[in-house]
C-alpha cells in the first residue's frame, strides 16, 4: 500500500488514525476496535466488511 495514501486516511467512522498490520491485509483502528481488510492493496472503508478486534489486539498483544 503507498505510504501517502496510508497518511491520509482515517477511519471512517470516528476519524481517527489507522495502523496498517505487518501482513498489509488490514487497517486496524484501535479507537472503534475494527480491522478493514486491505484487498488487492485497496482498503475497504466499510464497516458492513470490518472485523472485530479480540481482547489480545486490543491490547497489542
Amino acid at each position: 500500500m503507498d505510504t501517502k495514501l496510508l497518511d491520509i486516511l482515517a477511519c471512517p467512522l470516528c476519524k481517527g488514525p489507522l495502523k496498517l498490520t505487518s501482513d498489509k491485509t488490514e487497517l486496524i483502528c484501535k479507537a472503534d476496535g475494527l480491522a478493514f481488510p486491505v484487498r488487492a492493496g485497496i482498503p475497504v472503508m466499510l464497516e458492513t466488511e470490518a472485523r472485530t478486534l479480540d481482547v489480545d489486539e486490543r491490547l497489542d498483544k
